[in-house]
C-alpha cells in the first residue's frame, strides 16, 4: 500500500493531546530546550520522526530529530552550542554535552526531473544535494514511512498527521510514502532502513515495499561505501541484529553488503550457525548494557572467507597458521572496503583477533601464559568460545581458558607449567659431558 503524492498536499489530521500517548516526559530535556527556544522565538517547532514513533509504541526513544520552518542560519542564530553540517541535506546540529539534537528545516519535494540549482540528483535518481525548503506541508512528502512522518507540536502538544501513519503504527505496518520505485531511486539506502525498522519495531513490511525492494535490491551497488557502514552500524548495533540478519537474507540484501560471506553461509550450515549464535550473543550484551564493538561482529561475518584465504596462502608459501590468518584478514577485508568502507581502527584490531585464534591451542610454556597478557585476549577469547560452541574449537581447550581466568598468578604458572616435565615413567637423559679439548664447531 502506497499513500498519496505531494501533489495533492491534503491537510492534517490533528490529533489533540488527549486523543495519543506521546508525552513531554519521553522527550529528552535538551530537546524541549530546543523546541521551547524555537516555539518562543516565533518559529515552528516539531518533534519528528523516531522520537514521536517510539514514544507511540511505548519505547524508550532514543532519537529526537527537531522539525521546523526556521532555516539553517535562524537556527545557528539562536543556539550558540549549534554547528551546521551536510552538503547532501543541510542540518544544524545543537550540542548539550555528549548530547546532539539534530534540527532540520522543512524541506519542499522535488524529483529527478526538475531543475534546480540547490538540487542534485545522479543518473539512477539517487539525490546527491537537496536543500531546497518549503513548509511543513511539503516536507511530510519527503519521508519514506508513514511511521516516520508523524510531527508533535510543541505549541499545543498535538500530533499532525498527514499520510495515515498514526493507522499504520496501530497496525504495525511499514508503508513507504510515495511510490516505492521512485522512493528506492533517490535513495536506496531506504531498502536498509526497511528492513532496520521492521526487525526493531516488529512491522511487516507492505506487499508492495517489499516486491519493490526485491526488484530494486541492485541499486545499493550505487551507494557510496561509507555511507553503508554506517547503515550497517545502525542495524547490527540497535539490540536487534539476529533479526535484521535473517531479514537481509530474506530480501536477498546480505549478498549486496557481504558476498562472500553470503556465498559462505550458503555452502556452511556450521558457519551459519556461528553467525546465528555470534548475532544472538551481540543482542543479549546490547540487552545487559553491556560495551560491543563492530570489529567483532566484523570478524564473525569475515571469519570463513579468511579461513578459505588462509588456507590458499599455507598452499603457496610456507608460514604459520596465525600468520596466514592475519594476512588473509588483511586481503579480505581490503576486497570489502569495495562494498562497505571498514575504517582502520575497526580492521587491525579484528586482524589481531582473528591471528591469535591458533595460539589458544597452546596451553603450555610461556607462549601459552603470555596470551593472557595480551590487549586483544578478551575478544579473541569470546570469538573462540563460540567457535567451540559450534564445534568448530576443542571444548577442553576453551574450558581450560575459561578457568585460568580466574586463577591467582602461582595457579597460572602451575597450569601453564603442567606437561613441560618429563612423562613419567621416563627417564631424561644425561647430557653427555664434553672432553676437554672437542671442538665446538
Amino acid at each position: 500500500m502506497t499513500k498519496s503524492s505531494n501533489k495533492n498536499k491534503p491537510q492534517p489530521t490533528i490529533i489533540p493531546r488527549p486523543s495519543h500517548t506521546v508525552s513531554r516526559d519521553d522527550i529528552s530535556p535538551s530537546a524541549l530546550k530546543v523546541l521551547y527556544r524555537l516555539h518562543k522565538s516565533g518559529y515552528q517547532a516539531f518533534l519528528v520522526g523516531g522520537g514521536v514513533r517510539d514514544a507511540l509504541l511505548g519505547l524508550n526513544p532514543k532519537d529526537f530529530d527537531i522539525g521546523t520552518n526556521a532555516s539553517p542560519d535562524e537556527v545557528r542564530a539562536l543556539f550558540s552550542n549549534c554547528r551546521l553540517i551536510g552538503r547532501r541535506f543541510r542540518l544544524a546540529h545543537v550540542r548539550f554535552g555528549r548530547e546532539i539534537i539534530e534540527v532540520a528545516t522543512f524541506r519542499a519535494a522535488t524529483d529527478a526531473t526538475e531543475k534546480h540549482g540547490d538540487v542534485e540528483h545522479d543518473r539512477e535518481g539517487r539525490i546527491l544535494r537537496d536543500n531546497v525548503y518549503g513548509s511543513i506541508d511539503d516536507d511530510v512528502w519527503r519521508r519514506d514511512f508513514t511511521c516516520n512522518a508523524l510531527y508533535y507540536n510543541i505549541a499545543d502538544f498535538s500530533i499532525w498527521d498527514y499520510a495515515g501513519g498514526m493507522k499504520d503504527v496501530e497496525d504495525r505496518r511499514l508503508v513507504m510514502i510515495g511510490d516505492p520505485d521512485t522512493r528506492f531511486r533517490e535513495d536506496p539506502v531506504r531498502m536498509l532502513r526497511a528492513v532496520r525498522f521492521s526487525a526493531k519495531l516488529d512491522f511487516r513490511i507492505a506487499k508492495d515495499v517489499e516486491s519493490s525492494m526485491l526488484k530494486n535490491r541492485d541499486l545499493l551497488q550505487n551507494v557510496p561505501a561509507a555511507r553503508l557502514f554506517d547503515e550497517f552500524m545502525k542495524m547490527f548495533q540497535a539490540g536487534h541484529a539476529e533479526k535484521t540478519f535473517e531479514k537481509l537474507r530474506e530480501y536477498k540484501l546480505f549478498g549486496l553488503l557481504f558476498a562472500d560471506t553470503d556465498k559462505a553461509l550458503d555452502e556452511s550450515e556450521g558457519f551459519l550457525k556461528f553467525v546465528r549464535m555470534a548475532l544472538a550473543n551481540t543482542d543479549r550484551r546490547v540487552a545487559e548494557e553491556k560495551s560491543i564493538t563492530p570489529m567483532f561482529l566484523l570478524g564473525v561475518f569475515l571469519w570463513a572467507p579468511i579461513q578459505k584465504q588462509a588456507e590458499k596462502l599455507r598452499a603457496h608459501e610456507k608460514m604459520s597458521h596465525s600468520q596466514s590468518l592475519s594476512l588473509a584478514s588483511f586481503d579480505v577485508a581490503g576486497d570489502q572496503q569495495s562494498r562497505i568502507s571498514i575504517p582502520r581502527r575497526f580492521t587491525t584490531p579484528m586482524r589481531e583477533m582473528i591471528a591469535m585464534q591458533p595460539r589458544f591451542e597452546v596451553n603450555r610454556g610461556k607462549r601459552g601464559l603470555k596470551l593472557l597478557d595480551h590487549k586483544r585476549f578478551r575478544a579473541a577469547y569470546d570469538f573462540m568460545i563460540l567457535r567451540a560452541a559450534c564445534g568448530e574449537f576443542d571444548p577442553e581447550l576453551a574450558e581450560f581458558w575459561t578457568d585460568v581466568q580466574n586463577q591467582n598468578a602461582d595457579e597460572r604458572l602451575a597450569s601453564f607449567s603442567v606437561g613441560n616435565q618429563p612423562s613419567a615413567g621416563k627417564r631424561r637423559r644425561p647430557r653427555r659431558r664434553k672432553k676437554p679439548g672437542a671442538s665446538t664447531a
